[in-house]
């Protein structure tokens, strides 16, 4: 567990995880009135909320399954990263993806946060990288007898 350093610019209560075994803080909509995406519309929708994470983190911006599957709503760029040099508003590019229009509230659960650390590489040019059982079996590959 780590300490995040947050500016909560909305009404709402903080992120907060639904059980104690979720990876992902959902994220609410920071708007005034309500707003309406049309099918295959996409809108930055603000959170009001400003954090500051630790070197090597990232916040990676992800859908909410029920709002996927109910609605067609998604995250456009999933995952979406906030880098820990990023200290402006959090914000979501929410997109509609199916053939009906669908109303954004104030406070809905619009996405959900999941904080990971990272390492970063250094690039090691090489003649060969090796095998795997695997080989260059690409998309689809997997699970194949």
């Amino acid at each position: 567990m780590i300490d995040l350093p947050v500016i909560n610019m909305s009404p709402y209560d903080l992120p907060s995880y639904a059980t104690s075994n979720s990876a992902g803080l959902d994220l609410r909509a920071n708007i005034k009135k309500p707003i309406c995406l049309i099918p295959f519309q996409r809108i930055l929708i603000p959170t009001g909320l400003k954090i500051s994470l630790p070197e090597k983190f990232e916040g990676q911006i992800r859908p909410r399954s029920g709002l996927a599957l109910k609605h067609g709503i998604t995250v456009l760029n999933s995952p979406g990263t906030i880098d820990a040099d990023y200290k402006g508003e959090v914000g979501v590019i929410l997109i509609n993806l199916s053939d009906e229009k669908y109303e954004i509230h104030p406070g809905d659960r619009i996405a959900q946060m999941v904080i990971s650390n990272f390492s970063n590489v250094n690039w090691k040019l090489v003649e060969d990288i090796g095998q795997s059982k695997r080989g260059q079996s690409g998309f689809g590959s997997t699970g194949l007898s």
